[in-house]
């Protein structure tokens, strides 16, 4: 005998949408995609998979294990189902639209699904919403990316959001101006991503001073102007310091931008930002498992001809436990003869009317049954009496 499973059990990680949190998300994400495209992104639609050559290159390569792969029956050749967005858009700018004038505004919207999910987001098939600038250097499309996801959130009901500001590849700077072996920085990686200070003393244990800048670099964070007051104190190497700098340029960009945006600095957080350049960052807010977004600076599509870009990705799920629960939407019962012009016009005034598809002896005990709070009667609808 064999086992059956319930047709409701779905794989770890992957869940229905249900009403009302699928229709709630798809408004949101309307919302979101119309916010960014009146600042001129353009909406592209990647498909949902594709070959791995593509897809896993350049920045890609960041995203391997994360990725479900298969035969394509028809070429038999490897192809990947998306992670993430990103390395899509990179792969669009660089080829389909490698003609059209930079910078390069593209905004999408859609599923990715991911061969694990994380502690704080077990999911591993969800939604993303975003935005990318590419072929735009410097601190302004940096700031112009910041800026625009804050409000976006903003836009959408998010309120109280913090965002943490990061030099991912900070690390590494540090560590070749050290002249640290592989095998110490394979060992500092961990220590520093769990802010872990003992396990940074021991893994840098040849090279003190790298040591003693790693701890006091995990201890400046906090509120970004307190943070790099205490990074602007440090003796670091030129390159690191000029990076510093140009974090510090960037979030004077975002305070002119948007007054009394809480901004934060975590200057060696690099998890989650593997393909980054540049500065990165992550939005939270009261109420939301893990991140609402993150972005930064990378280089769009292959290395070969990659260019500079800078984006941000919001994850649906965290956003809508971010926003507060709005009024639900007024439903009517139509009785099955209505006045289909009536009906019409409450439509358009944002009533849900259900349509009756029989005769009823009880049209308000229809009604509740169906989650109506009204009937539609002669004179417009008519509010059911409480039960």
């Amino acid at each position: 005998m064999t086992d059956t499973l319930h047709p409701a059990l779905l794989p770890n990680g992957l869940s229905d949408g249900l009403p009302p949190r699928a229709e709630r998300e798809a408004d949101v994400v309307d919302g979101l995609m119309a916010f960014v495209r009146a600042f001129g992104y353009r909406r592209v639609k990647p498909p949902l998979i594709e070959f791995e050559d593509g897809l896993l290159t350049g920045a890609g390569g960041a995203l391997v294990r994360d990725t479900f792969r298969v035969m394509d029956p028809v070429s038999q050749r490897m192809m990947g189902v998306r992670p993430d967005f990103t390395v899509q858009i990179g792969r669009i700018a660089t080829t389909r639209l490698r003609h059209d004038p930079r910078p390069l505004r593209l905004c999408y919207a859609g599923q990715v699904l991911r061969v694990r999910g994380t502690q704080l987001r077990p999911e591993r098939q969800f939604t993303q919403v975003g935005a990318e600038l590419i072929g735009a250097d410097g601190p302004a499309a940096e700031a112009e990316v910041v800026v625009l996801a804050a409000e976006a959130l903003e836009a959408v009901g998010v309120v109280d959001a913090t965002i943490d500001l990061n030099l991912p590849t900070l690390l590494g700077v540090l560590c070749e101006a050290h002249a640290v072996p592989d095998a110490v920085r394979a060992a500092l990686r961990p220590a520093v991503d769990h802010k872990d200070v003992a396990a940074v003393r021991e893994a840098a244990a040849e090279t003190p001073a790298l040591g003693a800048l790693l701890v006091a670099l995990i201890q400046a964070t906090g509120p970004a102007r307190e943070a790099l007051a205490e990074i602007a104190a440090l003796d670091l190497p030129a390159e690191a310091a000029a990076r510093v700098a140009a974090l510090g340029a960037l979030v004077d960009r975002v305070e002119v931008a948007h007054p009394g945006l809480t901004l934060t600095v975590d200057a060696l957080e690099s998890r989650g930002f593997e393909y980054y350049t540049g500065v990165g960052f992550s939005v939270f807010a009261r109420g939301a498992r893990g991140e609402l977004a993150r972005g930064g600076r990378y280089r769009a599509g292959p290395e070969d001809r990659g260019e500079p870009a800078a984006g941000f990705t919001l994850m649906m799920d965290a956003v809508l436990d971010a926003i507060p629960e709005v009024e639900a939407t007024r439903r009517v019962l139509a009785p099955l003869d209505h006045d289909r012009a009536a009906a019409a016009r409450l439509r358009q005034d944002g009533w849900v009317v259900v349509q009756a598809l029989d005769e009823t002896a009880d049209p308000a005990a229809e009604a509740r049954r169906l989650g109506c709070d009204s009937v539609l009667g002669a004179a417009g609808p008519e509010a059911l009496a409480s039960a």
